[in-house]
């Protein structure tokens, strides 16, 4: 382990709270405090600009609106950034954003869904080839530039032109569970579900499919489908042709702590595909929920890769390109015309 590296976030709502808390469970890593608005308690320091603290790197947890701007200072100053999800708003703030900062190579995105250990396992499985060369990416679990970095990390594509076709439905649904808790609520409600096809070109694709509150609405299932040449994985079960007339169909396998006489504790342990080890949780001991592993690992990445020690984490290109992708699924269903993306500053190459 290198020296100790330091951040400060700006911000502090819960996506801010999330990154100073897991900082006190990282060898090496220290968060300095919250640079905030306005005065307020808070259980760490608090400053009222970057001028008043020294961070190696900055970690912005703000809104979608003054994100951009909050980036654009950290660089004037020469601080690496990791970035709130998305780093800006509206096409022309995410291209006027690259103008100001892209040559910099400071800005990394908190893009921690390929992280998360189930998604961690299974893009460990998809990169050694089980299912072959993957073809196809489905998810429905989540929303906007959060599936489009599953659908691209899955698929390994760049930022290639894209070709997007979306509609909208609207059907009545229970919604028991928000972020705020239970609603207590029985009565069906108007909610609406966004289905998209993306086109990669190359025999690549993916298909996006969300509905209201999907994150926290425990009435429908979350689920992930990676086709391949030789197979599918298909949410926690791989089939493959290991050997000629010989199809497979394996589960992964979660080893979690804590259960009937278990008395290590309730964590995660490690994600497993026949006797191959997918996952293994960095953290144990913290008792980590799987974002809290997620968030803490990419923090993590960003500290190493400040060290330069590491490669860096989420690139601001491709931060771009998740949000890109994701606008243009919302103009396809607005519009029912089939979208497609053409070539951006940060595209490489």
């Amino acid at each position: 382990m290198g020296r100790m590296t330091s951040f400060v976030v700006v911000g502090a709502g819960w996506r801010a709270e999330m990154f100073w808390r897991l900082a006190d469970g990282l060898p090496g890593v220290e968060c300095l405090g919250a640079v905030v608005r306005s005065p307020r308690d808070l259980p760490v320091p608090t400053f009222a600009s970057l001028d008043e603290v020294r961070p190696d790197f900055v970690v912005t947890a703000v809104s979608w609106g003054p994100n951009p701007e909050v980036i654009r200072d950290a660089v004037r100053r020469g601080l690496p950034v990791l970035s709130e999800t998305p780093p800006a708003p509206d096409l022309a703030g995410l291209r006027e954003l690259w103008a100001a900062v892209g040559d910099s190579g400071l800005v990394q995105v908190a893009e921690q869904y390929l992280l998360v250990p189930a998604h961690a396992a299974r893009l460990a499985a998809v990169r050694d080839q089980v299912i072959g060369t993957p073809t196809q990416v489905q998810v429905s679990s989540t929303h906007q530039y959060h599936a489009v970095s599953l659908i691209r990390g899955f698929l390994g594509v760049g930022h290639d032109p894209v070709t997007v076709r979306a509609t909208r439905t609207t059907a009545p649904l229970v919604n028991p569970l928000t972020r705020d808790g239970w609603t207590d609520d029985p009565e069906p409600r108007p909610a609406t579900t966004v289905l998209a096809t993306l086109d990669f070109g190359a025999g690549r694709s993916g298909l996006y499919d969300f509905t209201d509150n999907q994150w926290h609405n425990q009435l429908r299932f979350r689920r992930i489908v990676v086709r391949g040449t030789h197979g599918e994985l298909r949410d926690d079960e791989v089939v493959r042709l290991a050997a000629p007339r010989t199809v497979v169909r394996t589960p992964l396998v979660r080893r979690q702590t804590g259960y009937d006489l278990d008395l290590d504790g309730f964590e995660t342990d490690t994600i497993t595909l026949g006797s191959q080890v997918l996952f293994r949780n960095p953290l144990l001991g913290h008792r980590y929920s799987d974002e809290e592993i997620a968030i803490s690992t990419q923090l993590g990445q960003m500290a190493a890769w400040v060290r330069g020690e590491g490669p860096p984490p989420y690139p601001l290109a491709d931060g771009l390109q998740d949000h890109r992708i994701a606008l243009a699924i919302g103009e396809a269903a607005d519009t029912d015309r089939t979208v497609v993306t053409g070539p951006e500053p940060w595209h490489a190459g």
